[in-house]
C-alpha cells in the first residue's frame, strides 16, 4: 500500500508541475503590451514574421502560414506605407485596427491569426487571417440521393457562413467559447432566439466552460467531455457534416455546436430514434421516406439479433428450425469442429477486420479488399470446415443491415452490442437474447441527453411526436416542434395544402 501511495503522490506532483508550465506559457498578467515582451513569448518560432519600418516607427508581428497575404498587403501594408510619419496614427484609427492595452490579448490575437502592429507605446490588432483551407465539397459519410450536397469544412468561419446562408434571420445567435488549456480551440454555440430553450443553451455553455483538457481537436472529442452518461456505449449527441441537417436542428429548437478545425457539428438534446433518420427522408415523398425509416428500424433488429438467433437455434432450439432446412443445416455443420458460439464470433471478427481494413486503405484498394476478401475468405472458410454456409449468410445479412443506419456513431455502437448479444445467445439461448434486449432497454431508459430522456417520445410517452419519429408524416401534418426541445415557440409554420 505504501508503494501505491508514493506513486500517487508522484503523479500529483508531476501534474502540478505541468500546470505550472502551462501557466507560464500563458501568463495571466495584464501588463501593457510591448514589442520586446511579445517577441520573447514567441522565441524559437521560425514561422513568426517581424517587420520593422524605422521611418514610421512601426513594427508588425504575425505568423506567415496563418495570413491572407493579399488582405495583409491591401488592408495593412499599403495604407501604412502610403501614409507619412505624421499620418500613421490617423491610419491606425480606422475601424479594422483594434487598439489593445493587454499584453496577453496581443499574444492571443497573434496566435489566432491576427497581425499585431506596434506604434510607439500602443499596440493594435488587425484581422488578416486566411490560411489555405479545403474547399466545400460533398460529405463522404452522409451521402444523399436528393437535396443539397455541400458539407462542412475544417474552417469554422466557412461553416458559420453555410448555416447563415440557410437561416437568414437575426434571431440566429452565435456564442464564441475557448476550449483547451494549450490549444485554445474556438467553439461556437448556435441557437435561434425565441425558439431554443435557454436552459439548454446555458447548460451547454456551462459544460463546455467546465472542460479541463490540454487539447480539443474535433467535435467528437468535445461531445465526449460534455455527455451526461460518458460510460454508455450509445452516442448522446448527433453529429453531422451536412449544413442542411444542422439548420433543421436549429429550427426545431435544438442547440448546435461548432468546433474550429472539425468538419462536423453537434446538436442537442437528442433521442436514440433521431440516429435512424436522414436528410433524405424529407427530400423524398413522405410515403417513401416513411418506408425507408421503418426499414432502418428493421435493419437494427436484424443486425443485432440475426447472428445471435443462429447461435441460439443451432445450440439449444433445434425445434425452431423448419424440417426442410434442418437436414441441409445439419449437413453444413457436420464438418465444423467448433460450437456455434465460437463459429459465430470467428466470422463476426473476420467481418469487422475486413470492414476496418477497407476503411483505412485508399478508396479504390479498400473496396477491392472488402469485396474480394469477403468472398474468398467466406468460401475458403466453408470449404475448410471452419464455418457453415448458413452462418456466412447470417453474418453477411447482419453486416449489410448495419450499413443501413445513417449515423456512423450509432452504427459503431451497434457493432459492439451485437457481440454481447451473441455471447448471451451462446450461453442461455433465446432467453439470453431476451436478457440482452431487456438490458439495452433498461440502459437506454437511464441515459440522458443534455438532461432530457434519451427514449423520447417513448419515455416520456408523447404520441404526437411519433409522426416524425417512426414515420415521416406529410409536412402539413408536422405542425409542432419536438416536445424534447421544450421550446417556447411550439407551433411551426405549416405549408399550404
Amino acid at each position: 500500500m505504501s508503494f501505491f501511495k508514493q506513486l500517487w503522490k508522484a503523479m500529483l506532483k508531476d501534474e502540478s508541475k505541468s500546470q505550472e508550465a502551462i501557466v507560464e506559457a500563458y501568463p495571466e498578467n495584464n501588463e501593457s503590451p510591448s514589442l520586446q515582451h511579445t517577441l520573447e513569448q514567441f522565441d524559437n518560432c521560425a514561422d513568426l514574421v517581424h517587420r520593422t519600418y524605422p521611418k514610421l516607427q512601426v513594427d508588425i508581428v504575425y505568423f506567415s502560414p496563418m495570413m491572407d497575404m493579399d488582405k495583409l498587403t491591401r488592408d495593412v501594408l499599403t495604407p501604412l506605407l502610403q501614409a507619412g510619419e505624421a499620418e500613421v496614427s490617423d491610419v491606425l484609427e480606422q475601424s479594422q485596427f483594434s487598439k489593445n492595452e493587454d499584453s496577453k490579448q496581443i499574444v492571443k490575437g497573434i496566435l489566432s491569426g491576427q497581425a499585431a502592429i506596434f506604434y510607439g507605446q500602443s499596440a493594435y490588432l488587425v484581422d488578416v487571417f486566411g490560411p489555405e483551407s479545403r474547399a466545400v465539397t460533398q460529405s463522404e459519410t452522409e451521402t444523399v440521393i436528393t437535396g443539397p450536397h455541400d458539407a462542412f469544412t475544417e474552417r469554422a468561419g466557412t461553416n458559420l457562413a453555410l448555416i447563415r446562408s440557410r437561416i437568414r434571420s437575426s434571431h440566429l445567435k452565435v456564442i464564441r467559447l475557448s476550449v483547451g488549456e494549450v490549444t485554445k480551440t474556438d467553439v461556437f454555440i448556435l441557437y435561434i432566439e425565441g425558439i431554443a430553450n435557454m436552459d439548454y443553451v446555458h447548460e451547454a455553455i456551462s459544460r463546455i466552460k467546465a472542460i479541463e483538457m490540454d487539447a480539443v481537436y474535433d467535435t467528437s472529442m468535445l461531445i465526449q467531455c460534455i455527455e451526461d452518461s460518458p460510460k454508455s456505449v450509445f452516442p448522446q449527441f448527433i453529429t453531422s457534416e451536412r449544413p442542411d441537417a444542422i439548420a433543421s436542428k436549429l429550427v426545431s429548437g435544438r442547440v448546435v455546436g461548432l468546433c474550429d478545425g472539425s468538419p462536423s457539428a453537434f446538436s442537442a438534446p437528442t433521442s436514440v430514434f433521431e440516429f435512424f433518420s436522414s436528410s433524405d427522408d424529407y427530400y423524398q415523398r413522405w410515403m417513401v421516406g416513411t418506408g425507408i425509416r421503418l426499414l432502418r428500424f428493421v435493419a437494427f433488429i436484424i443486425t443485432v439479433a440475426f447472428t445471435a438467433l443462429y447461435v441460439s437455434v443451432t445450440t439449444y432450439h433445434y425445434e425452431m428450425i423448419p424440417e426442410n432446412l434442418l437436414i441441409p443445416l445439419t449437413e453444413s455443420r457436420s464438418r465444423v469442429p467448433f460450437p456455434p458460439l465460437y463459429e459465430a464470433l470467428l466470422m463476426e471478427t473476420t467481418i469487422e477486420l475486413l470492414r476496418e481494413a477497407g476503411a483505412r486503405l485508399p478508396t479504390k484498394i479498400g473496396q477491392t479488399i472488402g469485396i474480394v476478401g469477403g468472398i474468398v475468405i467466406g468460401q475458403a472458410a466453408v470449404q475448410a470446415g471452419l464455418t457453415s454456409n448458413i452462418l456466412i449468410i447470417a453474418v453477411a445479412i447482419s453486416a449489410i443491415s448495419s450499413f443501413v443506419i445513417p449515423s456512423y456513431a450509432m452504427s459503431g455502437s451497434i457493432r459492439i452490442i451485437r457481440f454481447g448479444i451473441i455471447v448471451l445467445a451462446g450461453i442461455w439461448g433465446n432467453f439470453g437474447i431476451a436478457i440482452g434486449f431487456t438490458a439495452i432497454i433498461i440502459h437506454l431508459g437511464g441515459v440522458l441527453s443534455l438532461g432530457t430522456s434519451y427514449l423520447t417520445p417513448i419515455a416520456p410517452f408523447k404520441f404526437r411526436d411519433w409522426k416524425d419519429t417512426f414515420i415521416r408524416a406529410p409536412f402539413f401534418i408536422l405542425d409542432e416542434r419536438p416536445t424534447q426541445t421544450k421550446t417556447p415557440n411550439r407551433i411551426r409554420q405549416k405549408p399550404r395544402r
